[in-house]
């Protein structure tokens, strides 16, 4: 199993479409980039930590690719937002990718430039992974447990 971090807003839309993705075993969500060890989710809302809400995905390497999970992050919320997600707004709520080695940040790279080749201005961030706080229990995931779907993302094809 390997894992993977990507922060594309509300940490609930994130994880709802990763938990659902062909050779993802588990999903997670919490926080990373920030300065204060072990946050709370109140403390990152009050904009001050420095965290980005982040989905933590456990993958099987023999099921799926680091590459098709960086394509589903990218169709799945509008990376061209640059002051939060949707009707999020605020820092936590930025677009990033958290890479963990060389090869991730490539397939990054790669995939930006793929956008901006399409014409798009991508507002994601590429940062190196740090330690993953996990949020509180009732966050985990949330649109499993209340049956609903996400407001604030939704898929759309462009790859």
């Amino acid at each position: 199993m390997k894992k993977a971090y990507f922060a594309s807003g509300c940490f609930w839309g994130t994880e709802y479409y990763f938990m659902k993705a062909s050779g993802v075993n588990h999903t997670a969500v919490g926080f990373m980039g920030g300065h204060v060890d072990n946050p709370t989710y109140e403390q990152v809302c009050q904009k001050n930590t420095g965290h980005l809400e982040t989905t933590e995905v456990t993958y099987d390497p023999s099921e799926t690719t680091y590459e098709d999970l960086v394509k589903l992050f990218f169709e799945t919320h509008d990376f061209t937002q640059t002051n939060g997600q949707g009707p999020d707004i605020g820092p936590q709520y930025l677009s990033c990718i958290f890479y963990s080695n060389d090869e991730e940040k490539a397939i990054a790279e790669k995939y930006i430039l793929i956008l901006e080749e399409k014409g798009y201005k991508v507002a994601t961030m590429l940062k190196p992974a740090s330690t993953f706080w996990k949020a509180e229990d009732y966050h985990q995931q949330y649109y499993e447990h209340k049956g609903t779907t996400p407001y604030c993302h939704s898929y759309k094809k462009i790859f």
